[in-house]
C-alpha cells in the first residue's frame, strides 16, 4: 500500500509539470503568462521605436516582485495589458458576457459589485425617505442614452461625493478624442444590443485594465446620487464613475484626492504639478497652450490654508481647496489690446467665477461677435468660464499637468510633435516589513535594504545647462530624511568651451493599491539616485556604500501622494535607484518607471546568486566532544539499520545547542532532507556528525548578529548572516526566504535562519543536478538565461514547493537525477 501511495504521488507531480510543459508551448511567444501576485508582469508602454534596445538593471537587493518586464509587440498580437489588449478586471470577457446576455434575454446584473451598501462605501442616511435605490437609466428616464450628441465638458457634473479631483480629470480628458476614446470604447448603446452591460479601461501601474459594470446606478429621491450629466438623459459619465469606483473598491474610496491621479489612470502619462508663481503671466499661458497642443491634460486649484478653508467659496466665486479643468486657451482682442485668456471649468456644473472676463462679464461687450461665436461663449451657469491669465495667476496657487510624452512636459512650443524620443523601463515592486522595507536614511541599518534598481547611461542627449526642468518635481510638504546639503549638486561649468553633455532621465514612483474601501492610506514615499563607481562589482550595494556616498539626485521630501516624480540630467555611468518609505517596516507594493531618450541603451548584467557554503561551514573538522556525543547516541538510539530519524536527531541536536538556539522538530526535517540524498528520512553517523559541525559553525555566525544575546537577531540582517555562510543571495530570494520562514515576525530566530540555509541549500543541489542544458537555461521569459536565483524564485514560490513536500513526504523516493520545472498559465 506504501509503495502505491508513492505511485499516485509520483503520478500527480509528473501530471503536474507535463500541464504546465505543455502549456507554456502553446503559448504565442508574445503573450507572457500571469505567475503569482508577487510576479506581477506589467505590459510596457514604449514610447521609443519599437527596435530601440532598452534594458534596464535590477540591483539583486530589489524585492521578489521588483523585475523589469520589457514585452515587445508581434505581428497580429497586441501585448497583455495594451490598450487593445487590456486585462480582464477580475477576469470579467465583455464579449462572453454580452453574448450570453443576448442569448439568455436577461439584463447583466454584476455579482462583483453589487447594488449594497458595501458598493456605496459610504453610511447610510436615517431618514427612511432617502434610501438609495439602484435604478437603470431607463428606470429613471424614458429617453435615456448612453451620449446626447458629443462628450463634452459639460456633461460632467459632481453628485454628493467628495471627487472633484476625478471629475476634473476627465473633464480635461473630454477634450481630446483620441485619449476619450481609450478609456471609453465606441459603439456602447442604451438601445441597439442593450443588455445592460457596459465596458471602461483605466490605466493601472503600467497596463490598461478593462472593467465591466452593469448599468444599476445609486439614485435618491428620484436623482442620480454621484456624478450626472448636466442633459438629464445621458448617463455615460455616471457609468465610467461607477467602473472606476468598482477599480478602487467602492464609492466612498474616491473621496479626497489630487488631479493628477485621474489624469494618470485616463491617459497612462506622468502627472506633475507646476506652481502658478514659477512662471510669468504670459509665458505661463504659452506653456499652457503648448501642454494642451500636445494632448496633455491640465487642471488648476486654490490652496486651502486649513480644512475649514476647503469649499469656501471667495469674493470672485472661486473655491478653495477644489479642483478645476482647464480646457482651453485663447487670445482676444479688446480695442488695441490683446488678451491671454484660460477656459476653465468647475466639476460641480455651477458655481462660476465672477470676475473680468467672466461669463456675464462687460468685457465681453467690446470683443467682436464672431470672436465670440467662435469661443463659445455660453452666458449660463454650467461651471465653464473665462478668465484672464494675469488673474489667473493672481488667484490661482498650482496647476497639475498629465503629459502621454515626457517632451511635452517642458511646457515649451516645439516644431516636433510627432516623433517620440524616449524608452521605457517598468519594474514592479513591494516593501516587506523586516525585509525590504527599510525606510528613510535616518535609518541607515536598515535603508540599505530597500528595493534597488542599477542602470546604466551611455548616451548623452542635452548640453549641461537650462536644467530648470528639475525643479518642476516639487518638493511640496512632506518630510525631510536628511540634510538637503548631503546632495550633490550639478555645478555648471563657467565658461561655454566647458560645457559637457549628460543624459536626460525621467523617474516616476507610484505607491499601489491605497485606496481602500472606506479609506485612503498614502504612505511617505521618495526616491534617491546614486552614482555606482566603474570598480564596484555587479551585485548588492551595502550599508557601507551608502555611507561613504552622496546621492546625485532624489524625487524631493517623502510625501504621502500617489506618485513622485523627477527629471534630471546625468553624467554617463552606472546609477542605482532606490525607493523607500519613510518609516522602516512599512507594507506597500510600488511601480517604477523610468523614461531616457531613445539611443541611451542600457545594459543587463545578471547577478546569479553563489554557493560557497560548503567551503565556509561544511569544511570544518567535527569536534572531539561532538563526536563522541554522536556515538555514545547511536549506539543507545539508532535503529536496526544504524540510522535515527527526526525526532532523535532533534534530542541529538538539542542536547548540544544553548538553549535560547534550539530547533524545532520542523527544521530537523528540513536539514535531514538536504542531507538524506538516499530518501530515506533518516540520518547515520557520518551524516549526524556532519550536520553537528556545520550546526556549530552557523550559531557562531548567527552569534555576530544576535546583538542582545536574546537567541534572535534583526531580519534586515538574513543576507549579511548568509553571505557570512558563503551564500551570496540577491533580494529577490532574500525576500522569498523571509516571507517564507519569517513572515509577520519582528525578529529571525536562529532555527528561522537554520531553515533559510537549509532550503537553500536543498535548491542550488536541486539546480545544478539539472542535467537538461535547455531546461537549465529555461528562465521566467524568453528574453533572458535562467541563472540561479531565477531558478530559485521559482522553486521557491511555485509548483516545486509542492514536489519538494511531497518528495520529502515519502521517504522512500530516490534522489532527482533530472529536475526541470516549466510555468505556464494556471499553474499552481
Amino acid at each position: 500500500p506504501e509503495c502505491n501511495t508513492i505511485f499516485l504521488l509520483l503520478l500527480v507531480v509528473t501530471s503536474l509539470f507535463s500541464s504546465a510543459k505543455a502549456s507554456e508551448r502553446n503559448l504565442k511567444p508574445e503573450i507572457k503568462a500571469r505567475s503569482t501576485a508577487q510576479d506581477y508582469v506589467p505590459a510596457v508602454q514604449q514610447t521609443g521605436p519599437t527596435d530601440s534596445r532598452k534594458t534596464f538593471n535590477e540591483n539583486p537587493q530589489q524585492s521578489a516582485a521588483a523585475q523589469c518586464h520589457l514585452v515587445r509587440c508581434s505581428e497580429g498580437m497586441s501585448d497583455i495589458g495594451s490598450i487593445d489588449n487590456p486585462v480582464k478586471f477580475k477576469d470579467q470577457d465583455y464579449d462572453v458576457l454580452l453574448q450570453n446576455c443576448l442569448k439568455s434575454a436577461a439584463l447583466f446584473s454584476d455579482p462583483l459589485f453589487q447594488s449594497n451598501q458595501s458598493s456605496l462605501g459610504v453610511p447610510p442616511d436615517p431618514d427612511p425617505k432617502k434610501a438609495v435605490k439602484w435604478l437603470r437609466p431607463k428606470e429613471i428616464t424614458s429617453n435615456a442614452v448612453f451620449v446626447e450628441g458629443t462628450m463634452g465638458t459639460t456633461d460632467i457634473c459632481q453628485g454628493q461625493l467628495g471627487n472633484c479631483w476625478l471629475l476634473a480629470a476627465l473633464s480635461c480628458l473630454t477634450m481630446h478624442p483620441t485619449l476619450f476614446g481609450k478609456v471609453v470604447p465606441s459603439g456602447q448603446s442604451l438601445s441597439e444590443s442593450y443588455v445592460g452591460i457596459f465596458r471602461f479601461r483605466f490605466w493601472q501601474y503600467g497596463e490598461w485594465v478593462e472593467v465591466l459594470v452593469d448599468d444599476r446606478l445609486p439614485v435618491r429621491e428620484g436623482r442620480l446620487l454621484f456624478s450626472y450629466s448636466r442633459t438629464s438623459s445621458e448617463f455615460w459619465s455616471a457609468l465610467l464613475e461607477k467602473a472606476y469606483a468598482k477599480l478602487i473598491g467602492s464609492y466612498g474610496s474616491l473621496k479626497g484626492g489630487i488631479i493628477s491621479e485621474g489624469m494618470e489612470d485616463f491617459t497612462g502619462g506622468i502627472a506633475y504639478s507646476l506652481p502658478v508663481s514659477s512662471r510669468a503671466p504670459r509665458v505661463l499661458w504659452k506653456a499652457i497652450t503648448a501642454a494642451l497642443a500636445r494632448n496633455s491634460l491640465l487642471s488648476c486649484f486654490i490652496h486651502a490654508t486649513n480644512v475649514k478653508d476647503i469649499g469656501v467659496v471667495t469674493s470672485d466665486g472661486l473655491i478653495k481647496g477644489h479642483a478645476y479643468a482647464i480646457t482651453d486657451t485663447e487670445k482676444v482682442k479688446k480695442a488695441s489690446e490683446e488678451v491671454f485668456l484660460l477656459r476653465l471649468r468647475n466639476p460641480w456644473g455651477f458655481v462660476e467665477y465672477c470676475g473680468p472676463w467672466s461669463d456675464k462679464c462687460k468685457d465681453w461687450d467690446f470683443v467682436d461677435n464672431a470672436e465670440k461665436t467662435r469661443l463659445e461663449l455660453a452666458k449660463v451657469e454650467d461651471g465653464e468660464f473665462w478668465i484672464g491669465i494675469e488673474d489667473f495667476c493672481r488667484l490661482y496657487n498650482t496647476v497639475e499637468m498629465c503629459s502621454v510624452n515626457p517632451d511635452s512636459m517642458s511646457g515649451e512650443d516645439s516644431e516636433d510633435t510627432v516623433t517620440p524620443s524616449w524608452t521605457l523601463s517598468t519594474h514592479q515592486g513591494s516593501w516587506v516589513p523586516m525585509c525590504s522595507a527599510g525606510g528613510c536614511r535616518r535609518y541607515p541599518k536598515s535603508y540599505w535594504k530597500n528595493p534597488q534598481f542599477q542602470m546604466t547611461l551611455s548616451e548623452k542627449d542635452v548640453d549641461d545647462y537650462d536644467y530648470g526642468e528639475e525643479e518642476e518635481g516639487d518638493d511640496g510638504d512632506g518630510e525631510e530624511d536628511e540634510d538637503v546639503s548631503l546632495v550633490s549638486s550639478v555645478r555648471k561649468p563657467e565658461k561655454t568651451g566647458e560645457r559637457k553633455k549628460k543624459c536626460t532621465v525621467l523617474v516616476e514612483l507610484l505607491q499601489k493599491y491605497r485606496r481602500q474601501k472606506d479609506k485612503v492610506n498614502f504612505l511617505y514615499i521618495a526616491f534617491h539616485i546614486y552614482k555606482v563607481p566603474a570598480e564596484d562589482k555587479p551585485g548588492s550595494l551595502d550599508q557601507q556604500f551608502f555611507s561613504n556616498n552622496r546621492l546625485v539626485a532624489r524625487s524631493g521630501k517623502y510625501r504621502s501622494i500617489r506618485s513622485v516624480w523627477r527629471k534630471i540630467h546625468l553624467e554617463p555611468g552606472t546609477y542605482a535607484i532606490l525607493a523607500s518609505t519613510y518609516r522602516p517596516n512599512q507594507q506597500g507594493e510600488f511601480f517604477l518607471r523610468v523614461y531616457t531618450k531613445t539611443g541611451n541603451i542600457q545594459g543587463f548584467k545578471d547577478f546569479p546568486c553563489t554557493n560557497n557554503y560548503s567551503a565556509m561551514v561544511m569544511s570544518k573538522p567535527v569536534l572531539p566532544e561532538d563526536q563522541y556525543r554522536v556515538q555514545r547516541f547511536f549506539d543507545e538510539k539508532a535503529g536496526s539499520d544504524d540510522r535515527v530519524n527526526a525526532v532523535q536527531f532533534m534530542n541529538l541536536m538539542n542536547s548540544v545547542l544553548e538553549k535560547d538556539y534550539e530547533l524545532p522538530l520542523e527544521t530537523c526535517r528540513q536539514l535531514i532532507f538536504g542531507e538524506d540524498k538516499g530518501g530515506r528520512g533518516r540520518l547515520n553517523r557520518s551524516q549526524a556528525e556532519k550536520l553537528i559541525s556545520s550546526l556549530r559553525n552557523l550559531q557562531s555566525i548567527f552569534f555576530q548578529f544576535d546583538e542582545d544575546s536574546s537567541g534572535t537577531m534583526s531580519p534586515f540582517e538574513l543576507s549579511l548572516a548568509l553571505n557570512a555562510a558563503g551564500v551570496e543571495c540577491d533580494g529577490v530570494v532574500v525576500q522569498l526566504l523571509w516571507e517564507r520562514f519569517g513572515a509577520g515576525e519582528q525578529y529571525l530566530p536562529f532555527y528561522g535562519f537554520v531553515s533559510c540555509v537549509a532550503r537553500l541549500q536543498v535548491l542550488f543541489d536541486l539546480f545544478e543536478s539539472e542535467s537538461n542544458q535547455e531546461g537549465k537555461d529555461k528562465g521566467i521569459n524568453d528574453t533572458r538565461h535562467l541563472s540561479g536565483t531565477d531558478w530559485c524564485c521559482q522553486a521557491l514560490s511555485d509548483v516545486t514547493h509542492l514536489s519538494l513536500c511531497i518528495l520529502y513526504t515519502c521517504p522512500l523516493l530516490p534522489p532527482p537525477t533530472h529536475f526541470s520545472i516549466h510555468r505556464g498559465p494556471g499553474s499552481p
